[in-house]
């Protein structure tokens, strides 16, 4: 596949993370396909947020899970912006998704959402959880899943995510090896890495043999485009 490039958050780096406004920007920018996160209210709604509370990223503070939707629905999270939910982000772009689960309860909950929406053939589910990304395989065993890892990682990067019927992996930068990425092909496994901001890390994911970036700045779906 060409080079893809995964807008982080949206492009996090340019608008407030996680909200509309991110995610339809990393669109205009064309961005190959947009990150986001997911926890569930206490409600029990889709909620597209990093972190488990609330308090680094809008006016508010506590844990998402303690918290209403039409609570959330109150906070600014940034620039005005609305807490968004799931369905409100698959409404407002139509740029293939790759969709975290932060929290391994919100495993069933996505699973039914996309069933719902008819929308498996333009979401990958994302996870560092081997278990949410099995509860969701067991639930639409045609999902498509990306293992996620961060701190040091050799070759069981393979296993784990064969385990989880994932043919793409998302893996720190810095961690990365170029037998690694080699061991990862060998067996028709992607390799893409987080997070590429400057074009020495651009220089380093093309070095390594990496198959995308994901990137807060629309600059390197620029630099990728041009030839970088």
């Amino acid at each position: 596949m060409s080079f893809l490039t995964v807008g982080h958050r949206g492009v996090m780096g340019v608008e407030p993370e996680n909200t509309l406004r991110s995610f339809t920007r990393a669109q205009r920018e064309g961005l190959d396909q947009i990150e986001l996160d997911l926890h569930l209210s206490k409600d029990g709604a889709l909620i597209v947020m990093h972190d488990e509370k609330v308090d680094r990223t809008t006016d508010g503070s506590g844990a998402v899970a303690d918290l209403t939707l039409d609570e959330l629905r109150g906070l600014d999270a940034g620039l005005g912006e609305r807490v968004p939910v799931f369905e409100e982000v698959l409404d407002a772009v139509d740029k293939p998704i790759q969709a975290e689960i932060k929290d391994i309860a919100a495993a069933r909950v996505l699973a039914d959402v996309l069933r719902e929406r008819d929308a498996l053939d333009r979401v990958d589910v994302l996870s560092f959880h081997d278990e949410a990304l099995r509860e969701v395989r067991a639930l639409l065993p045609d999902v498509r899943t990306v293992l996620v890892a961060e701190g040091p990682m050799g070759p069981e990067i393979v296993p784990r995510a064969q385990a989880v019927g994932a043919s793409l992996v998302s893996l720190e930068l810095r961690r990365i090896s170029r037998a690694l990425v080699q061991e990862c092909h060998g067996t028709g496994i992607s390799v893409i890495a987080w997070t590429v901001n400057t074009p020495a890390d651009l220089a380093l994911a093309r070095a390594l043999g990496l198959d995308g970036a994901v990137t807060d700045l629309p600059e390197i779906r620029q630099a990728v485009a041009s030839g970088g």
